[in-house]
């Protein structure tokens, strides 16, 4: 009878150092890549636009991945191309290069439908709708998304107002997991994401709330302290929709992460999902 228990025992040990050892990797990743990120982000201009636009190019792999299409393939540089070029409309917008005509949007996202149908006929049916479809969104989603990151940086007070978006979801997406953890009982969206829970969800709120007001005190240029504290509610609450979508995005496709570039973290896209849909929506709030 003894040898039923200590299986268990045994297996409940492994796991526990799994998941120490997971959380070790989790905090050596995160520190050192956001240590380099932040660098880069007070550096800004050519130096922080190149390197998100290297992460953008490497998400877009991870996206083609998800769903077990080659990178190499027609359709996928396609999408690439297409993802490129709404990065360097953006560039155009913030004069960081001249304008050029293949750069004006909507004609770049035009461009890039007319390709995705042109290359549908062309490969005879090879390349399925639902596929062209995935890559035509994927090219949007990361491109949109890298694009304002770098625009943010460029605009008056870009630097703050960029830390502001960037601390703000990171302390969300913190603050969301350990409160999940201690006192997390109702799911969120368990269709969704099964591990994420309200008191989770509400305890990063709070914390964002908390640091957006920090923020105010710190930085006046900010503007006014209510609409600093209306801006981290708001990354707080678009991060988490942001971190569902690409949740949703990994449960369609079946799989667990979009890659293994970052140890403890997954992809570059699980890394960046949130704020691929904060900047955009500070876009369309006219903060960008």
């Amino acid at each position: 009878m003894k040898i039923f228990n200590v299986v268990p025992a045994v297996t409940g040990r492994y796991d526990g150092r799994r998941v120490r050892l997971r959380m070790r990797q989790r905090i050596v990743t995160g520190v050192s890549g956001g240590s380099v990120f932040l660098v880069l982000l007070w550096v800004g201009h050519w130096w922080y636009a190149g390197f998100i636009s290297a992460l953008a190019t490497i998400s877009y792999i991870e996206f083609c991945s998800m769903k077990g299409i080659r990178f190499s393939r027609p359709q996928a540089l396609i999408g690439l191309c297409l993802m490129w070029l709404l990065l360097l409309t953006g560039m155009a917008d913030q004069q960081m290069i001249g304008p050029g005509w293949f750069l004006d949007s909507p004609d770049n996202i035009l461009a890039g439908m007319i390709l995705f149908l042109v290359f549908m006929v062309l490969s005879r049916n090879r390349l399925q709708v639902d596929e062209a479809a995935y890559l035509f969104l994927g090219s949007l989603y990361i491109g949109y998304g890298f694009s304002y990151m770098i625009q943010a940086r460029m605009i008056v007070d870009g630097f703050i107002w960029s830390l502001l978006a960037l601390v703000v979801t990171w302390v969300n997406d913190t603050g969301a997991y350990f409160t999940g953890k201690r006192w997390g009982k109702r799911k969120l969206w368990p269709s969704v994401s099964p591990n994420k829970t309200v008191e989770g969800s509400l305890g990063g709120i709070f914390l964002s709330v908390l640091v957006s007001g920090l923020f105010g005190l710190l930085y006046p240029e900010l503007g006014v302290f209510s609409t600093v504290l209306f801006i981290g509610f708001l990354v707080s609450v678009v991060g988490q929709v942001g971190d569902l979508v690409e949740s949703a995005l990994k449960r369609t496709t079946g799989v667990k992460d979009s890659g293994s570039l970052l140890p403890g973290h997954g992809g570059i896209l699980d890394r960046f999902d949130s704020l691929l849909l904060v900047f955009p929506v500070l876009y369309l709030i006219q903060l960008i």
